[in-house]
């Protein structure tokens, strides 16, 4: 029987043979053990606690047992159907964003060379597959930075609870959830930059444009299988509550603020459903208003990546000088925990970086114990990070890694605004808009709050 009780994957029990990939990263790499071997002989299985189901027991939707599981035993669970069909609905304007790890990983899924970065081709692409627009997480990405680095520093100055821990890997967030609830006020209450996309997106952009946001379906392309669980998250609705009052809407009328997270490797599938020949489309530009973005916004893509945009912005915020050389390189790289002190001019802050959920559960641990030197730390749930998604193509491996992150860096250096808060379209998206960093209407929309699971 298909175990079918996950947002994010789906286990089909008839495919597996039992090889143990799965169970191994699952418990080595990332230490949550929500597989393992079941049963003696003939009866040796695969399978979770009590048999329950993976929707039903601590998994932190990761996606890295798809990624390794070699029978397509454990795969993501797929929303390319109801993708085609709200774009086929003519009275539906359909929105794509795209995370900053796709342009690095598309191009592989589609012949091409790892670590191909191939945005203005998957721009084109998407166009050709009927999306009526397409933006750029990156820039929810800056938008994200903007909104952290002034939380961070909020804290610093009235005493708030640090360390401050990212908040933009839902399967971390699942992992602390689950695991050290206790600890759930160090999270950064910001949102991930697919959910304040689709926020915005029905409010400023709908607003904007004069579209009914009921009209309005957000798709997300993502490295990422824990992405479809964090869209369907019951609190992921600023929007529907934004408008409830305004338009009069009914509960039954409710949307999410994103409505299906789509993997790298589902896109490929889209493309090649539809016959796009990918290496021979042209390269083209995302829309506007929400597809300007920074360098900052591209790393996010990278192990580090996060923390390095914030420092960018926070030290301009922080000591009012300009920040000549943006390049964090002590946050950069593939060690499982990476630690650094950031000056902002004479006052020297401690920061900490870690991928996979293994080496998160050490921070912890100190943070837990009293022991941590922190102010602000970076964690994402994939090796590698983003870049590494549990949606992206396979093989995922160490040698796939490194070309997407060396692409990545490449992209940050070539962007002529390397800093969150330079970007023009989020100075508009303020005036316009959400009036000021961490104000009443972020609050409402970009702001969320995490809570202990039971099962």
């Amino acid at each position: 029987v298909k175990d079918e009780t996950s947002l994010s994957l789906v286990r089909d029990p008839e495919k597996c043979i039992l090889c143990g990939r799965c169970v191994a990263v699952c418990s080595q790499m990332q230490g949550v053990k929500a597989i393992d071997f079941s049963g003696r002989g003939l009866k040796s299985k695969i399978s979770t606690f009590l048999d329950s189901g993976l929707g039903l027991v601590a998994c932190s939707n990761c996606g890295q047992c798809a990624l390794v599981c070699p029978t397509g035993a454990i795969t993501e669970r797929s929303s390319v159907s109801e993708v085609w069909a709200a774009l086929q609905d003519p009275g539906k304007i359909v929105l794509v964003q795209t995370a900053p790890a796709v342009r690095v990983g598309i191009g592989e899924a589609m012949g091409m060379p790892y670590g191909s970065l191939v945005t203005g081709q998957m721009v084109a692409g998407l166009r050709r597959l009927g999306f009526s627009k397409v933006f750029d997480t990156n820039f929810a990405a800056d938008l994200t930075i903007i909104e952290e680095g002034n939380e961070l520093l909020h804290r610093i100055r009235t005493g708030g609870e640090l360390p401050m821990i990212t908040s933009c890997s839902p399967g971390w967030i699942k992992f602390i959830e689950d695991f050290y609830p206790g600890l759930l006020r160090h999270l950064s209450t910001c949102k991930s930059p697919q959910q304040m996309f689709g926020a915005v997106a029905k409010t400023y952009y709908a607003e904007k444009t004069g579209v009914d946001p009921r009209s309005i379906v957000v798709v997300s392309i993502m490295p990422c299988t824990a992405k479809k669980y964090e869209a369907k998250r019951p609190e992921m609705d600023g929007a529907f509550h934004y408008w409830k009052e305004k338009l009069k809407l009914k509960d039954e009328e409710h949307f999410f603020d994103v409505d299906f997270s789509l993997t790298t490797r589902e896109l490929a599938r889209m493309f090649s459903e539809s016959g796009v020949n990918f290496s021979s489309l042209p390269e083209e530009r995302f829309d506007s208003p929400l597809g300007e973005s920074t360098g900052a916004a591209v790393i996010f893509g990278a192990t580090g990546g996060v923390m390095e945009a914030a420092l960018r912005t926070a030290y301009e915020v922080y000591t009012g000088k300009t920040l000549h050389d943006v390049n964090f390189t002590s946050v950069r790289g593939f060690q499982g925990i990476k630690e650094a002190d950031v000056n902002l001019n004479g006052t020297v802050i401690k920061v900490a970086v870690a991928h996979t959920l293994k080496n998160a559960g050490i921070l912890l641990e100190q943070i837990k114990n009293g022991t941590s030197p922190y102010v602000f730390i970076e964690v994402m749930t994939c090796p590698g990070g983003c870049l590494g998604g549990g949606g992206q193509p396979i093989p995922t491996n160490a040698e796939t890694r490194e070309k997407r992150a060396e692409s990545i860096y490449y992209d940050d250096d070539h962007k002529a605004i390397r800093k969150s808060h330079e970007n023009p379209e989020i100075t508009a998206i303020y005036a316009d808009f959400l009036e000021k960093p961490l104000g009443e209407k972020s609050h409402h929309l970009l702001h969320t709050h995490y809570m202990k699971r039971e099962y």
